[in-house]
């Protein structure tokens, strides 16, 4: 299966014993990539680009049209002499893709289609820490029901799958959530019981929000960074962490939980059970008890409490001030950890983090060239998220649409579509 960009097509039939179905795929996947990346390109472009044949570049993009992928356009003559041929784009507007999320105090959907117009955007205040899986799993399965009809009420025919980003550690092959302290969720099937509330046989894969969010932020970056982290800024701290342009899921696929490394033995007890953990210095509790302790015991949406966050440090009190230089130090020594260790060249500050970050990002600065041991030369950028508290979503919807181009085959033909 080709990746994006990556390599040369494969030529049908170039080596006996290789499975056709397997070089159509990559040839498909090819194809599509050149219409994606060039907008408006031609069969004769993609054949030149690909070192395919013209006759092989031909049938690939008929068989992308009659799946609904790509479309041909306006006449386009490419040289002087010979008729114009139609010139191809980018279609998939009755392919759609539903990303859902489960935070800790709300629930998100975000349903787009193939080429990335949202169709679909909604989020609704739900006190997940305090609900029981069940209850909420009923109540993510009502707005998934609603998204869904929604998507097929604007003539989409297909739903090419549903994911579902989870602050928690997540067993991305079987959908199961492992363990996730702050929902106090331990071996959740939740692939499982959304397929059940929902019924069909719609893909639904499951994986954690800092991961989706990390894939977020890569693909809105006009040159993606080959190394990066994201880190999570809510109740939970957790980062989504890029090598070589890749998310980097370790063997189990538990990595990034930088939020529940300890830096105090002597703090205060997380949400995991032991003491001193990052998060307990920088997740969203923390900073509201350093820089703004009257907002603390309220129950609000932490995006609500994230914008009260910034205009305390706007309205410039010495207490917020105090407070946010606070969780900035200890900011700094959480990012110098993953400096250390996996020398990214961006850190990308998602959730509160994210909307405060001028007011955090001096002193973490400051922290962080004090204890990195390679010095300046390791010191990279930290930067607010693109997307804010809408990353993990946005990452969900996007790793749907990214696997039908990677595998064009998951879309039906035409007449195989139909109802």
């Amino acid at each position: 299966m080709a990746e994006r960009g990556s390599g040369e097509a494969v030529r049908l039939g170039a080596s006996a014993g290789v499975d056709q179905t397997a070089v159509r795929r990559a040839n498909l996947a090819r194809v599509l990539d050149e219409v994606r990346r060039g907008e408006v390109v031609s069969r004769a472009d993609i054949a030149t680009s690909s070192k395919l044949t013209k006759a092989t570049v031909s049938s690939l993009a008929a068989e992308l049209i009659d799946r609904g992928l790509i479309r041909e356009t306006g006449l386009r003559r490419d040289g002087a002499v010979g008729r114009p041929g139609r010139s191809l784009e980018l279609d998939g507007g009755g392919i759609t893709a539903l990303g859902l999320e489960i935070n800790s105090q709300y629930l998100a959907a975000r349903g787009t289609d193939l080429a990335g117009r949202v169709i679909v955007e909604r989020r609704l205040g739900f006190d997940a820490m305090r609900a029981d899986p069940e209850t909420t799993l009923d109540r993510l399965a009502a707005i998934a029901r609603e998204a869904v009809t929604e998507l097929a009420g604007t003539g989409s025919s297909f739903l090419a799958g549903i994911a579902v980003a989870v602050p928690g550690l997540v067993d991305a092959e079987t959908g199961r959530v492992r363990y996730a302290p702050n929902l106090e969720w331990r071996s959740i099937p939740i692939a499982e019981a959304l397929r059940e509330r929902l019924g069909g046989d719609v893909p639904i894969v499951v994986d954690n929000e800092a991961n989706l969010s990390a894939l977020a932020e890569l693909h809105s970056m006009p040159q993606p960074a080959a190394d990066l982290v994201y880190l999570t800024g809510e109740v939970g701290v957790g980062a989504g962490l890029i090598t070589g342009g890749r998310l980097l899921r370790g063997s189990g696929g538990f990595s990034g939980e930088i939020g529940h490394v300890p830096v105090d033995l002597d703090g205060q007890v997380c949400g995991c059970g032991r003491r001193g953990c990052l998060e307990t210095k920088i997740g969203l509790p923390a900073v509201l008890r350093a820089a703004a302790p009257d907002l603390a015991d309220r129950d609000v949406d932490p995006q609500e409490q994230a914008h009260a966050l910034r205009q305390r440090a706007e309205d410039g009190g010495p207490e917020a001030m105090a407070g946010f230089d606070e969780i900035g130090r200890w900011l700094g020594i959480g990012v110098s950890m993953l400096v250390n260790l996996l020398n990214p060249g961006v850190v990308v500050l998602g959730g509160y983090l994210g909307t405060v970050a001028p007011y955090l990002v001096p002193a973490a600065m400051r922290e962080l060239r004090d204890r990195s041991v390679a010095g300046d030369a390791a010191v990279c950028r930290i930067t607010a998220s693109t997307y804010g508290f809408s990353a993990a979503v946005r990452g969900a919807s996007s790793i749907v649409i990214e696997e039908v181009f990677r595998d064009p085959l998951r879309i039906p033909a035409a007449e195989k579509a139909v109802g």
